[in-house]
């Protein structure tokens, strides 16, 4: 063994090599599985305990020497390729990268937008992660409300009295106007929210709100019912009727679902309304008083109405998309159609 040994540090002076190719083809022969080092490494286990020590270091020095070999000869064959001109035609045309396309939810969002823009609403945003305040407490959600839970929630933080979380619906953007402005107030807020709910056809843990807050005085509930059928008409067009539901919501009383006519059947009853002519895109309804005194605002001289909507429920709509799932895949044969 030692003479072999003594054979293999010579082949390992003198090899040179002016290729990558051939480079390779001594590291397999000297270091590969099936390699010259590997067998001698496979006969130590044989040699007597005297012979062990001194042929175990010249072992070692025969291993670092052929790995020293090989990346000295790698990086000197590096660098006399860097002057290398390659043999390529700069004037053919390159390869063009594909072109996207405008998302769905941002042109559904930007328009949604851009009419309460027009009717004096100004954007407002937000941060995703809130705090419990912001989220539940300001809007007269109470201590043991089922959206509190976990099952609803994601909390980050829910140890100490003012539990950090990401946020449940942009209603905490309102919050965060109505705590820095004083009436009148007429802001609208897009979003990205997030719940803990099983992804389906008509439901996503992440998914985008616009939300709108208009306070000032005098302000009743049939000047909401005519801002609603506004921004109805002009996103689903001008034949497009409304109708109001009682509901509850925390933060607004008295609280409603609205429902639209159908744009698929035009209110005749279809798979789409379950045959009812009617499809709901948003709840809304008269600010609470506990959440205008929370905010710092007179209750008994200022009133204001809320609304929120998700923008996959109207997109889907708009464009008559079967499963909101297909707006979040980035499926560039789904989206080019818009």
């Amino acid at each position: 063994m030692n003479s072999k040994i003594e054979q293999l540090l010579a082949e390992v002076e003198k090899f040179t090599a002016d290729t990558e190719q051939k480079i390779e083809e001594f590291r397999i022969a000297m270091l590969g599985k099936k390699g010259a080092l590997t067998q001698l490494f496979d006969d130590f286990k044989t040699v007597s305990v005297e012979q062990k020590k001194e042929l175990g270091q010249k072992l070692n020095v025969l291993k670092n020497k052929a790995q020293d070999k090989i990346k000295e000869l790698k990086d000197r064959l590096g660098e006399s390729n860097k002057g290398l001109v390659l043999d390529v035609d700069k004037t053919l045309p390159g390869v063009r990268n594909g072109v996207g396309t405008r998302h769905p939810l941002s042109m559904v969002k930007n328009e949604i937008v851009q009419i309460f823009n027009r009717l004096g609403y100004v954007t407002a945003e937000g941060p995703e992660i809130e705090d419990d305040w912001h989220v539940f407490s300001a809007l007269n959600f109470a201590p043991d409300h089922p959206a509190r839970d976990m099952q609803d929630t994601f909390f980050i933080n829910s140890d100490s009295d003012n539990p950090i979380l990401l946020r449940t619906h942009t209603s905490s953007v309102q919050v965060r106007v109505m705590e820095k402005q004083q009436p009148p107030i007429r802001v609208v807020c897009p979003g990205r929210v997030f719940r803990n709910e099983d992804i389906s056809a008509r439901a996503h843990c992440i998914f985008h709100q616009v939300e709108g807050l208009y306070i000032d005085e005098n302000v009743s509930f049939a000047d909401m019912k005519q801002t609603l059928l506004y921004f109805t008409r002009e996103m689903f067009g001008e034949n497009v009727e409304i109708r109001l539901r009682p509901s509850y919501f925390p933060f607004t009383e008295p609280s409603a679902e609205m429902d639209v006519s159908c744009t698929i059947c035009g209110g005749k009853g279809c798979n789409i309304c379950k045959h009812t002519g009617w499809l709901e895109i948003m709840g809304c309804g008269m600010v609470h008083p506990n959440v205008l005194e929370a905010c710092n605002i007179d209750s008994k001289k200022y009133s204001g109405f809320a609304f929120g909507m998700g923008v996959e429920r109207i997109a889907c709509l708009k464009y008559n998309i079967p499963d909101l799932r297909m707006l979040l895949e980035g499926d560039m044969r789904f989206l080019r159609q818009f």
